[in-house]
């Protein structure tokens, strides 16, 4: 199936590396110019160079930390002006400390909300405007499936999941008389260069060892593995088509079907 990508611009948060990197490869492998953004200029530049080299197409990279409102503007801004439009935006860029509520910081919820909630929010601001001035838009949200399947061990990244979540929807209830339409992906696990940190964080508040901390998200999915990041990428790359834009303030949550519940259970088996 032709997806109905070539030549569509797209802006993609926390490129550089696992579901972002994955992201944008699958949607410059249909043909989009992708502006990416990180952290890390090093590390985005590495994989800005790798991704257009490999798909042949236009992958700008531009530095933000997207905690600064005057980054998030100016990467929608400099994207904006590369591309000529912004067809697409997809928020992914943004983690939240795991751990129980009783190890967790001020510190940790002001970062899991400062990043994996109003990074999107700064970018959503600056964005939405274009989209309506250019007449339409595709907005994706990588938010995560804690939103929607909470567990006492990531009770950061549910919060500032559920948040993401519910303005997905409410924006997209606003903006679609623009023709801009939302819609929310929420991975489960997925292998991307996080994964061993949050084991251990896993492993340290369940009082595990590593090596059977690692074992409780597999064990909970049905399919009996974790998510790759290349399986959100195509995912993202499917529901930013125009062929999806009716997909409409829906979230999609790619887990394998996950049951959190298995994993007190497993842990607290004797």
């Amino acid at each position: 199936m032709d997806l109905e990508l070539s030549g569509k611009k797209a802006l993609v948060t926390g490129g550089s590396e696992g579901i972002g990197k994955a992201i944008t490869r699958a949607l410059a492998r249909e043909g989009c110019d992708v502006v990416i953004c990180a952290r890390r200029p090093d590390v985005l530049e590495a994989a800005a160079k790798e991704l257009a080299a490999e798909t042949g197409r236009k992958i700008v990279p531009v530095a933000a930390d997207l905690t600064k409102d005057a980054d998030a503007a100016n990467f929608i801004r400099k994207g904006h002006e590369t591309l000529g439009r912004i067809d697409i935006l997809v928020n992914n860029a943004g983690s939240a400390p795991g751990g129980v509520i009783e190890t967790l910081s001020e510190e940790d919820w002001e970062k899991g909300l400062q990043l994996k909630f109003m990074g999107y929010v700064r970018c959503l601001r600056h964005a939405l405007p274009i989209m309506v001035k250019q007449g339409g838009g595709r907005v994706v949200n990588l938010i995560g499936n804690d939103g929607v399947k909470p567990s006492y061990w990531e009770v950061v990244p549910g919060a500032a999941n559920a948040a993401g979540q519910n303005l997905t929807k409410a924006l997209a209830g606003q903006y679609g008389k623009h023709n801009i339409s939302f819609v929310a992906v929420n991975p489960g696990p997925v292998r991307t260069e996080r994964w061993a940190g949050l084991v251990a964080a896993m492993s340290r508040d369940m009082g595990l060892p590593y090596e059977e901390a690692d074992k409780l998200a597999p064990a909970s999915i049905p399919l009996g593995r974790i998510a790759e990041s290349e399986e959100c990428g195509k995912l993202v790359a499917m529901l930013a088509s125009p062929l999806m834009h009716m997909v409409n303030g829906t979230m999609i949550e790619i887990d394998g079907g996950q049951e959190k519940a298995l994993m007190d259970r497993l842990r607290d088996r004797p």
